[in-house]
């Protein structure tokens, strides 16, 4: 293929990867964003192909085959709720690929004897330490979301200076080897492993609460991986992708550092969640108001105004569905339904949004917190499904929760709130809600899908 036509084909996949992402920013267009994006990494794949020269293409080919079945059986087998799990495996992938990549053309220089010119070896080390500690921590992060690994932070005395230690020591090997310009194997595999172990560590203390930072966190080391890599092998293409998937993860988290009213350097180190705490408040001498689904139903059925609050509960209790018929019923008798979504419900960016686009829920009823916010204090009705921390008052008023600052949805300031829960466990934040005592609350407890499978039967009798 001649240079000058992979360069045009390249720059129309890195405008096909920008108009993709530009799409994303509404989950009406999602879904075309993804096309677009698909689209343009397809021409990326195919272009580079066909600009390799001398290559074995039967081994390319069954790579091609082999991932592709791989992606598509994970894509068309994990449900909604596990889409956060295979989110932080595909961040690994991706850094494990940057880092085999890299690691690859630096074994590849080492057989022929080439000398590393400074700025490849600077670039050539940065693909391999991103890549290796994107993968590693990837993986833990999966596996706190599985529950294969505790979800609390995993801490012990002089962390980070264990991890201070071990990070100098990392760029200390990868110092030497830049400076030599000669391919040594002692600091290349010094730096692979080294990478591999602070990648583990970075992530274990991270808690729970925090993994939708972490998951965009690690995304956002994927692209930047990606780009290193494209500068190693000269390839524009993955540079301006690298480079979108970079900045476009960092922004997202700090965006979600913002809407938790904190720093990314306090989720990265602060191991948020260690410690359980109710503040200065606790829930001693006071009590919760239970109520049946027979009881709620009546209620329910004449409301003019309800809106739900979705949290990472109805995700595992795969609820959506029922959510969605219920609020059928509700607007046939005459009433309104709104759907509340704070920006870390769920167990990454978006969670919530996709499942309830999942049960063909209206995109149009889906309202942020600053929108629907003040909308609340004239709801007849606020069905908590699920959520914890992201509806607890004492982010506004107790000064020494752990949450305090954090922006929370007003469900406290609806007329009447219920809230399906499994029971009084503390949410990931691992203090009191107190908004399960409050005077307007009400507690149904069980699981969030039968207690909506019998009030749907309810409502229809009334």
């Amino acid at each position: 293929m001649p240079h000058w036509l992979a360069q045009l084909l390249y720059l129309v996949a890195a405008v096909l990867f920008i108009v993709g992402l530009k799409r994303l920013n509404h989950p009406a267009t999602a879904r075309q964003g993804n096309m677009i994006s698909g689209a343009g990494m397809l021409v990326a794949i195919v272009v580079t192909l066909l600009d390799l020269g001398q290559v074995n293409y039967t081994v390319i080919i069954a790579g091609v085959v082999v991932g592709s079945a791989i992606g598509l059986t994970g894509a068309l087998s994990v449900p909604m709720t596990s889409m956060p799990q295979m989110v932080a495996l595909l961040n690994g992938f991706g850094g494990g690929a940057s880092m085999v990549v890299g690691g690859a053309e630096f074994l590849r220089l080492y057989q022929v004897g080439n000398d590393i010119p400074t700025p490849t070896g600077v670039v050539m080390q940065l693909s391999l330490i991103i890549g290796a500690v994107t993968f590693s921590g990837s993986f833990i992060a999966f596996g706190k979301l599985q529950e294969i690994m505790p979800g609390r932070p995993i801490t012990y005395p002089g962390q980070q200076w264990v991890n201070g230690l071990l990070a100098i020591v990392l760029f200390g090997l990868a110092g030497w080897q830049i400076s030599t310009n000669v391919p040594l194997l002692a600091p290349f595999y010094g730096v692979a492993v080294l990478a591999l172990i602070l990648g583990v560590l970075l992530v274990i203390p991270i808690g729970g609460a925090d993994q939708p930072v972490v998951i965009s966190l690690l995304n956002s080391y994927s692209g930047v991986a990606a780009a290193m890599t494209g500068f190693v092998i000269n390839n524009e293409v993955l540079i301006i992708a690298g480079a979108l998937v970079g900045s476009a993860g960092i922004i997202l988290s700090q965006l979600m550092c913002k809407a938790m009213n904190r720093s990314l350097a306090n989720v990265l180190f602060g191991a948020f969640g260690a410690v359980v705490t109710a503040g200065k408040r606790s829930a001693e001498g006071l009590t919760v108001k239970a109520i049946t689904a027979e009881d709620f139903a009546v209620q329910l059925a004449y409301a003019q105004k309800v809106i739900v609050v979705p949290g990472y509960g109805m995700a595992v209790a795969q609820a959506q569905h029922q959510v969605r018929e219920l609020a059928d019923l509700i607007e046939k008798r005459g009433g309104a339904v709104k759907y509340a979504v704070h920006p870390v419900a769920g167990r990454m960016p978006g969670h919530m949004n996709v499942l309830l686009a999942e049960a063909n829920i209206p995109y149009d009823k889906l309202y942020d917190m600053d929108d629907i916010n003040d909308e609340f204090a004239e709801t007849d009705v606020c069905l908590v499904i699920g959520a914890n921390d992201v509806v607890n008052p004492a982010a506004r008023t107790d000064t020494s929760s752990p949450i305090f600052g954090m922006p929370i949805l007003n469900a406290d300031h609806a007329k009447m709130c219920v809230v399906f829960k499994r029971s009084m466990a503390a949410g990931f934040a691992g203090i009191e809600n107190e908004l399960f005592y409050g005077d307007k609350t009400w507690m149904l407890f069980g699981d969030a899908k039968a207690s909506l499978s019998k009030l749907i039967a309810e409502v229809k009798q009334v």
